[in-house]
């Protein structure tokens, strides 16, 4: 196997904001298992910034070289500020390690082509006329990642009925309320689209409070979808094509 010494071989640690909910290690885990059957040569390790373990100064001890990637869907205040964080206090303790930190998965094209297999995968055709889509993420005190979600919306695929942002928390619209505008338009189908890696309490809510609202289908969350895994993969050889020891701020 590959040591980290050169450039094909160079370590992945994929950093996930971590949950309680055991289902959300676990999807994680599938997720960088679709990496390393793609990508075998490529020695890929597991860091959370809080809840689960290994934390990321664990993950990268003993690494001389390593790529570090955010397991998050768009740049916001973990990206921006707690993972390079975590980060340098790593570096710290391994003054020699050479680190190459990159961007978060989204936005890119392939995520909307997964949120496209999931409704797919719940028995919705790709930009269905009589299918109003609420596309909801998990919502964020950053306007900047909310504004990534609503032209998202924007832009997804022409033929939906419409396409409408919703947060889960910190701001509104919330999924409930999405769901409810969309029927009072007079959508004749509304189904809601989980922007969320992997399953936990804001997929759960947002199932729970959506199809309470008069939803008709809610689709399943990211998950290890293999546009994932290809997304993962290019993040890492851009950051391959970065000079080392520069991190974000």
């Amino acid at each position: 196997m590959a040591d980290g010494t050169g450039q094909s071989g160079v370590p992945l640690v994929a950093v996930a904001h971590g949950s309680r909910d055991p289902r959300a290690a676990a999807t994680v885990e599938a997720l960088l298992d679709e990496v390393r059957r793609a990508r075998p040569g490529v020695p890929v390790r597991t860091a959370y910034l809080d809840h689960s373990t290994p934390t990321l100064a664990q993950a990268l001890h003993g690494l001389r070289e390593a790529v570090v990637l955010p397991l998050l869907l768009t740049e916001a205040y973990h990206s921006r500020v707690d993972l390079p964080a975590a980060l340098n206090e790593a570096r710290a303790r391994e003054p020699r390690l050479r680190v190459r930190y990159g961007t978060t998965l989204g936005p890119h094209p392939l995520l909307s082509a997964t949120l496209e297999r999931r409704l797919a995968e719940a028995g919705v055709p790709t930009g269905d006329p009589d299918t109003a889509v609420v596309l909801v993420s998990a919502g964020s005190s950053d306007a900047r990642a909310n504004a990534v979600i609503a032209r998202m919306a924007r832009s997804w695929s022409p033929g939906w009925w419409a396409v409408t942002p919703a947060y889960a928390s910190a701001v509104d619209p919330s999924p409930e309320r999405a769901v409810a505008h969309l029927r009072q338009a007079g959508a004749p189908r509304v189904v809601v689209a989980p922007y969320l890696l992997a399953p936990g309490y804001f997929a759960d809510k947002v199932r729970r409070t959506t199809l309470a609202a008069g939803a008709d289908v809610v689709a399943d969350v990211l998950g290890p979808a293999p546009e994932l895994a290809q997304v993962l993969l290019e993040r890492y050889e851009a950051a391959l094509r970065s000079p080392a020891d520069v991190v974000a701020s």
